[in-house]
């Protein structure tokens, strides 16, 4: 898996990231949804850099010119529900994408150190042929986003495949880049320190779910 850890060059990227984990801030739950939008618009546009283009004329009222345009039949798919938000930015630039939902959870079965990865809705178009893009916030141990792709595999063999995340740990990016071929791609905008015995990112930002649309009963 090739692993482009976009926090490895300083850019604007900092101050959102640096937004979404201060405690004062997160209690703006649109800012704080506002900013996972935001990273995922940077992180499709250097995704972008990485597709196949071809040559077409565009005729202006001046004339015509030709542009280099993506090739690419793309398929973005979120994470239910903290992936709302980023699949939002990474749509606002792959505007012509057809999209999937797949919602995926913990389920603890007996203690908060122990979960199985639950998927129970499902949506999704023919993945045949096509480039799919996996979008989850937060890539703990990767256990999700390893699941998600297990589910997508009846809709067809994906051409080409692209995780995105906004933060992640060691385990989990260890972990996805064993899972998936040498072709795939992770775009992350951070990676952090490790994840804690509960399995969650340290420093990490929190639930990005409940920051996002608010606490959710446990069940």
């Amino acid at each position: 898996m090739k692993i482009h850890n976009i926090s490895t060059e300083n850019s604007i990227l900092n101050s959102f990231i640096a937004e979404m984990r201060d405690v004062n801030i997160q209690k703006d739950s649109m800012r704080f949804r506002r900013n996972i939008e935001r990273i995922g618009e940077i992180l499709g546009y250097e995704m972008s850099k990485t597709l196949s283009y071809s040559t077409s004329e565009i005729t202006t009222p001046l004339g015509a010119c030709n542009m280099n345009l993506i090739d690419n039949n793309i398929v973005l798919c979120s994470i239910l529900r903290a992936g709302v938000p980023l699949h939002n930015g990474l749509l606002n630039y792959f505007d012509k994408a057809e999209n999937a939902f797949i919602s995926a959870y913990r389920h603890h079965k007996h203690n908060p150190e122990s979960f199985e990865i639950i998927v129970e809705y499902l949506a999704c178009p023919s993945l045949e042929g096509k480039t799919l893009i996996l979008a989850d916030p937060m890539l703990a141990t990767g256990q999700s986003m390893i699941a998600t792709y297990e589910a997508l595999k009846p809709f067809g063999t994906a051409k080409e495949v692209h995780l995105v995340s906004l933060i992640g740990a060691p385990e989990g990016v260890e972990l996805v880049n064993k899972h998936f071929d040498a072709n795939a791609h992770l775009w992350i905008a951070t990676i952090d320190k490790k994840l804690d015995k509960n399995s969650y990112i340290v420093p990490g930002l929190g639930d990005a779910g409940d920051l996002a649309f608010g606490q959710k009963l446990q069940q």
